[in-house]
């Protein structure tokens, strides 16, 4: 298989500039599991007399929906209309959460609440600074990462089909939080394909065949080997291919951090690149691309299009501290030379 650099249009096209615009008719459903980022800003003038810490005077909280929340949210900065099923606890969390995602413009929410659960909150302590900056001092997680029981398992998954049937295409956001556990993912894929409906799918661990046969699946670097990451273009195009083949999946799109992102399909292996010497904070940056690819897809570009449209979401991210979002003029002025 080849592997190669991508070479975009030119930024003043008409064929990007088309193909960005079409970002906000998508029609996106996501699955997957949601959950709350509190950022807790102050600032800090001593350490502790009780241990070798930084005393943080907390000033300001702000929170944010995380997770697939994150690809919900990014979706809808591009504009595109979103179907979201997720789960969440019977808590002060879960109900803050069910605000937030329902006050986004174009999303359609169905937030189950399982009781006796525990909504996952990831909670950042951060020292003079505000949303976008600041030294992050530490970050606290709660959270609740058991299969759902068994008859909301049920019960998501019917509404994940009706769902399917106003929407384009299928984004599988798993952190690995309960939401996708055991064979729902599969269920999900052959019900999208059922349907007629592609499949993307992000994932945070190398159990590849828990998603055979989706369209799309984004790996980072580390998940295609179980020992080390691979270096350079052609290893990673080596492993891609491998476990396209292996597991049935259209394309194998890899997140590299700094280095971009990496697209192998039936056609090749091709190198989406980033300016390291922009780069702040990736911070968000894979669900930036998640949702910016799967918003490509759904809109009807060609699948290298998407990818490079999703790298220029990575990038934007990427630039800001902070976990942020992006929307679609700022994705044709990445592309300016």
């Amino acid at each position: 298989m080849n592997s190669k650099a991508a070479s975009p249009p030119p930024p003043d096209s008409p064929e990007l500039g088309s193909a960005i615009n079409r970002l906000a008719h998508a029609r996106v459903l996501v699955v997957g599991d949601v959950m709350l980022d509190r950022y807790i800003f102050g600032r800090v003038g001593r350490m502790s007399p009780e241990a070798p810490v930084p005393v943080l005077a907390m000033m300001t909280e702000l929170d944010e929906p995380g997770g697939a929340g994150n690809v919900v949210h990014n979706l809808c900065a591009l504009g595109a209309a979103t179907a979201f099923v997720s789960v969440v606890g019977d808590d002060a969390a879960g109900s803050e959460l069910t605000g937030l995602i329902g006050g986004q413009p174009g999303v359609e929410p169905w937030l189950l609440v399982q009781g006796g659960r525990i909504t996952t909150i990831k909670t950042r302590f951060i020292a003079e600074g505000n949303r976008l900056g600041g030294q992050q001092l530490l970050r606290a997680d709660r959270e609740d990462t058991r299969p759902l029981h068994p008859k909301l398992a049920e019960r998501l998954m019917r509404i994940a089909r009706d769902a399917m049937a106003a929407t384009s295409i299928v984004v599988l956001s798993d952190y690995r939080k309960g939401v996708l556990a055991g064979d729902t993912p599969a269920q999900l894929i052959a019900a999208a394909h059922a349907a007629n409906r592609r499949v993307v799918v992000d994932l945070r661990a190398g159990d590849f065949a828990r998603y055979a046969g989706a369209d799309v699946i984004v790996p980072h670097r580390s998940d295609l080997t179980p020992d080390a990451p691979p270096e350079g273009d052609d290893a990673i195009a080596t492993l891609a291919q491998a476990a396209r083949a292996r597991h049935g999946f259209g394309a194998v799109l890899v997140k590299r951090g700094e280095e971009g992102l990496s697209l192998a399909d039936a056609e090749g292996t091709v190198h989406f690149r980033l300016d390291v010497a922009r780069l702040v904070d990736l911070s968000g940056a894979g669900d930036a691309a998640v949702a910016t690819l799967a918003a490509g897809m759904a809109a009807g570009l060609p699948l290298r299009m998407a990818a490079m449209l999703a790298n220029a979401a990575a990038a934007v991210v990427g630039s800001r501290p902070g976990t942020c979002v992006v929307r679609a003029q700022e994705l044709l002025a990445e592309m300016a030379p």
